[in-house]
């Protein structure tokens, strides 16, 4: 296509000589501290924040559910060593969750440490200089003022009525006017720079005092058995960084019983725990000892230190004798839950038994029942038809090198099968009061019927898990969630505005213009106007009437 005969081709531009500062180092952090300290930063911190909270309320976390975590590794061994090498049981100890953290406080502190310093600066700034057009202004009325009044008494009356309505008035003096200047809401400020200080205080709450001084430990104990407030003492234990063993209260609390209830009536929810119940005796250092109930969730006080109902399950008494007849091992032994219906897993080691230590694997089921591929169930919770299953293992246990082992699994490997799998022989079968004879003259195992050898109501005995913690950081954090709700109440409703009241001089007489802004949205604020001019009318005509 041809071009116009008028048409110009303009000159190629010229190569600019404008070249951009560098940076340099200072610049550079100058540069990532304003990101970082930015309010946008401050959110999308606080959103991850959030979001790697999730994985700890999916996952079992080795310092509230060790169980749990043990359980999953047998379940999951090729999955659970890549979840733990992304500290996903460790979640709220991990080091990408402790970098968002500081992260998130960092931000905070650099958001609110200027805001608050300008704020301090505003609030002992007087109120700005009336607009010389207030009809420029959206919110904006004119009247007449009644007869007999002044400019000097229409001012007045208005600066009265301001600070009367919570304003900082000044008044301002023109040729032929006079106005008032007022500002309020500075509440809104104060309440932004309040709800961000207390989400500081929640983090230093829960990061320093809640993370460096408490601490909570998980114990199993077994009824009729005790458990004494030493580290000794606990199944697990997760200390604060500035936790001192010397602090743990003396105590000792002895589970007397353990009830459970379960539904039988509705079909839908057949079998599911309706009530738990821990009966326990409690003896304080230096106190007369007494008797207490813990629930789920109503946990007991003692000494400062919540304990908490978790879980419970059943422990078979178990007796094994070596070779020579002697008794290498008795007590109750708790199982863990593996379902609803308490179908249990739960390991013994025999390290005394002789010629050669053994290790005991099996399951335990409150209400057995065979499926049709010839497996046993437990189809229902309680206690209507106890059976216990073992595989038996002989070899080293593993437990002679000073290396800590979980009570709850057993490492078969170097050790012989000679009771149940590959061994040739079924596995054990025992119901309470049962014997069984180990081949080849290893001893005897005995499931043992705990209602024969006391007063126990139940042929098997019952643990229960209980959490002890302690966390100093409650009350703190409370206060300031307290303070985040009204600085961000603070912060939502108040409104922040300008309002202005001037009276001129004119021909026709005195004339009163009032004008209002708002800094923010304010959806209000000719309402607002329109109350002030029907008051302030109202209060001169009070004040000029004989």
């Amino acid at each position: 296509m041809s071009r116009p005969s008028d048409h110009f081709d303009s000159p190629p531009p010229k190569p600019s000589d404008t070249s951009q500062p560098a940076l340099g180092f200072i610049g550079y952090l100058r540069f990532f501290w304003r990101q970082i300290t930015s309010m946008r930063t401050a959110i999308v911190l606080l959103l991850l924040l959030a979001l790697a909270a999730i994985p700890g309320s999916l996952m079992p976390q080795r310092s509230a559910d060790p169980n749990g975590v043990t359980q999953y590794f047998d379940k999951n061994p090729d999955l659970a060593p890549v979840l733990d090498g992304l500290q996903l049981f460790d979640v709220f100890g991990s080091v990408w969750f402790s970098a968002i953290y500081l992260l998130l406080f960092v931000s905070l502190v650099g958001c609110v440490i200027p805001r608050t310093t300008h704020h301090l600066k505003a609030l002992r700034t007087p109120p700005p200089r009336t607009p010389a057009r207030l009809a420029r202004l959206e919110a904006y009325r004119r009247v007449d003022a009644p007869e007999r009044v002044s400019a000097a008494s229409a001012v007045e009356s208005a600066r009265s009525l301001l600070r009367r309505s919570g304003y900082r008035v000044q008044v301002f003096h023109r040729p032929r006017e006079l106005s008032v200047s007022a500002e309020r809401g500075y509440l809104r400020e104060t309440g932004n720079l309040v709800f961000h200080t207390a989400l500081i205080g929640v983090l230093v709450s829960v990061g320093i005092i809640g993370g460096g001084f408490s601490h909570y430990g998980q114990k199993a104990i077994v009824e009729g058995q005790p458990f004494v407030n030493v580290l000794s003492d606990y199944d697990s234990f997760t200390p604060g960084r500035f936790f001192d063993e010397t602090t743990l209260p003396s105590y000792r609390l002895v589970l007397d019983e353990f009830s459970a209830k379960y539904e039988t009536e509705n079909v839908d929810a057949f079998g599911f725990g309706t009530d738990y119940l821990a009966e326990v005796t409690v003896y304080e250092d230096g106190a007369e000892p007494y008797e207490a109930e813990v629930r789920v969730n109503e946990p007991l006080n003692i000494m400062g230190l919540d304990t908490y109902l978790l879980g419970n399950g059943y422990a078979p008494h178990i007796t094994v004798t070596d070779a020579d007849g002697n008794t290498a091992f008795t007590g109750a032994v708790p199982f863990l839950p593996q379902d609803n219906n308490l179908t249990s897993l739960g390991v013994i080691k025999v390290p005394d038994a002789l010629p050669e230590q053994i290790g005991m694997r099996g399951f335990f089921y409150p209400s057995a029942a065979e499926l049709e591929s010839g497996a046993l169930t437990s189809t229902f919770p309680d206690l209507l038809n106890p059976v216990l299953t073992l595989n038996v293992y002989t070899g080293d246990l593993g437990i002679d090198d000073g290396t800590p082992r979980s009570v709850y699994s057993l490492n078969v490997d170097g050790m012989e099968e000679v009771v149940g799998g590959d061994s040739g022989l079924e596995a054990i079968t025992l119901r309470p009061g049962e014997t069984y004879e180990l081949p080849d003259g290893l001893g005897t195992v005995t499931f043992d019927d705990v209602s024969e050898a006391g007063p126990a109501d139940e042929s098997v005995a019952r643990f229960a898990s209980f959490d002890v913690h302690y966390d100093p950081s409650g009350g703190w954090v409370l206060g300031f969630v307290i303070l985040v709700i009204l600085g961000l109440m603070a912060g939502l409703f108040v409104p922040r505005r300008r309002l202005w009241v001037k009276a001129v001089e004119t021909d026709e007489g005195l004339q009163i213009e009032y004008a209002g802004l708002a800094r923010g949205d304010d959806p209000r604020l000719d309402t607002a106007i329109d109350d002030f001019v029907g008051r302030h009318q109202i209060a001169m005509q009070e004040r000029h009437t004989p």
